[in-house]
This record gives structure tokens, C-alpha cells and sequence, in this order.
């Protein structure tokens, strides 16, 4: 039997700042459309876009009441996949922007700029807050992406991004095509682009790490001084090299960016025949770098 879930001062504040940061992000999301988009005829696809372009051929049509209107049987058809209380979380967030978006509407009477690529980088960059705080507080705003799980449930090889990207794909060249402005593809493409991006930075921050593996029959000197030098933890793993059949020494550990050139010339001054692989961390947490405790 499932326990009852122990509501604590703790939790009960989590919940309540993931709410506050949800109406944040549907007033950036909210403020990409009716300050930027819709006052340029910017189609950036997705539920909003559709809602956008429903608007542009008949005005008295409110883009948030539409968007609601849209989201409610998609929210339907997620309840059976993603489970009620996800869907529930879903629906306060399409309402919640809903009327945000048409609140907003009501104050850009005159658009804040007539520059449709100005538009889009804007656009973006407040639809990326909105999206990136979505995702981080767990909520979501339903459309297309839901849209996209419920679909992916019945194809096989497709998956949920590529079902994303083909329905917004869809409401952008009808979009296009609707206002006879083939530009506006562009203008989605730059919307898209810097959305991705700057969800990402409220995601993972703006300082990332770089992850080194470091090969070298030296580990065990590079190890001790890559503590002694920095405050970074190092594993040290045994490999062998497949070609000569030899045993080498695996370092392992991650560094912030502007640590990367010490790292390499620490590895370098103790041997200049090591083989070192780098690659970008997403996020890196304990210690050193932010703590488990700060998530969120």
C-alpha cells in the first residue's frame, strides 16, 4: 500500500517556490508572444504558434483563450500515458499562461520593435526563460511536445523529438504560406535556436565543466599533482591498450572551463606522450562544483 505522502515545511515551500517559478516563466513565455511574435506575424510553431496564426486571420480570436482551447484535448489523450497528476500540473500551466498571454496582449498595444529578426531573438530569448523554468520546476505547457509522447506511443522508430520537431515543422510552413511570408521559416529557425539555448543556460548555468580522460603510463605523478593544484576529486581507472596489449593508467576527472589550459599543461610538464580526451559536462555536482543540496 502506498504511504500517504508527509507534507513538511520543506516540501510544502518546494512546491510553492516551483509555483512561483512557473507564473515567472509563463510571464517570459507570455511576453515572447504578445510582445515580440504576434505583433510581427512570427509563426514559431507549437501550440502558441497555431494559436498565433488562429489570431492573424481573425483578431477578435484571443491567442491564450485559443491556446487553452487546443491544449484541452491533447491533455485528454496525455492523461492515459502520462498519468493524471502530470496532466493536472499541465492544465495549471496552460491556464496559467493562457491568461497571462492575454493579459499581456492587452498592454502591447503598439509593438515593442517592427525589427521581425529584433522580434525573434527577443522572442527567443523569453520563450527559452519560460521553457527552461518549466523544465526545471517539472511543469510543462503541454502542445506539441505532449502531442509528441502520445504519438511516439503508437510508431515504432520515432521518436518523441523527431514527432516534436515534424508537428511544429508543420504549423511553421502554414504559417508561412497562410501570411505569405516565407520568411518567417527564418524567423522560426532563429526563435527555436535561441530558445534551445537559453533554456539551457537556466537549466545548467552559464559556468560549464569540462569532463578529461586522461591516458598515461604516468597516472599515478599527474593524479597527485592535479590534487595538489586543485581542489578537483581524481579517479584513477586501469585500461589496456587494444593495439600494443600494454597497461595504462586512466585519470579521470572534471575541471571548470578556465582550469582546462592549467590541466593541460600539468599533463603536459609530466608526460608529453600522454593521450587526453575532453568533452563537455552538461551539469557536475558535489565537490568543487555545486552541491546535491542546491538543485533547484
Amino acid at each position: 500500500m502506498q504511504k500517504n505522502k508527509v507534507w513538511t515545511k520543506d516540501k510544502i515551500w518546494d512546491e510553492l517556490k516551483g509555483y512561483i517559478f512557473m507564473l515567472i516563466g509563463c510571464l517570459a513565455y507570455g511576453t515572447s508572444t504578445s510582445f515580440f511574435l504576434a505583433d510581427n506575424e512570427i509563426i514559431a510553431g507549437g501550440v502558441t504558434g497555431l494559436a498565433v496564426l488562429i489570431n492573424y486571420l481573425n483578431e477578435n480570436i484571443l491567442i491564450g483563450m485559443i491556446s487553452i482551447a487546443i491544449n484541452i484535448p491533447i491533455l485528454i489523450l496525455g492523461v492515459k500515458f502520462q498519468g493524471l497528476k502530470f496532466v493536472i500540473r499541465c492544465l495549471i500551466t496552460v491556464a496559467t499562461l493562457g491568461v497571462v498571454t492575454d493579459l499581456l496582449d492587452l498592454l502591447s498595444a503598439n509593438p515593442l520593435t517592427n525589427d521581425g529578426v529584433l522580434a525573434s531573438l527577443y522572442g527567443g530569448i523569453c520563450q527559452g526563460i519560460g521553457i527552461g523554468l518549466f523544465v526545471r520546476y517539472e511543469f510543462s505547457s503541454g502542445g506539441t511536445e505532449l502531442l509528441g509522447r502520445v504519438i511516439a506511443r503508437f510508431t515504432k522508430g520515432v521518436k518523441i523529438p523527431v514527432w516534436v520537431g515534424i508537428l511544429d515543422g508543420i504549423i511553421v510552413v502554414v504559417g508561412s504560406i497562410v501570411t505569405k511570408n516565407p520568411q518567417n521559416m527564418l524567423y522560426a529557425l532563429i526563435v527555436v535556436f535561441v530558445s534551445t539555448k537559453v533554456s539551457e543556460i537556466v537549466l545548467v548555468g552559464l559556468e560549464k565543466s569540462k569532463l578529461c580522460i586522461i591516458i598515461s603510463d604516468k597516472g599515478e605523478e599527474i593524479s597527485q599533482t592535479l590534487i595538489e593544484r586543485s581542489p578537483r576529486g581524481v579517479t584513477m581507472l586501469s585500461g589496456q591498450g587494444m593495439y600494443s596489449h600494454k597497461e595504462h593508467n586512466v585519470v579521470l576527472t572534471c575541471v571548470k572551463n578556465h582550469q582546462l589550459t592549467q590541466l593541460k599543461q600539468i599533463v603536459k610538464s609530466i608526460d608529453d606522450h600522454a593521450f587526453i580526451i575532453i568533452n563537455d559536462s552538461v551539469e557536475v555536482r558535489g565537490q568543487g562544483f555545486q552541491s546535491l543540496n542546491d538543485e533547484k
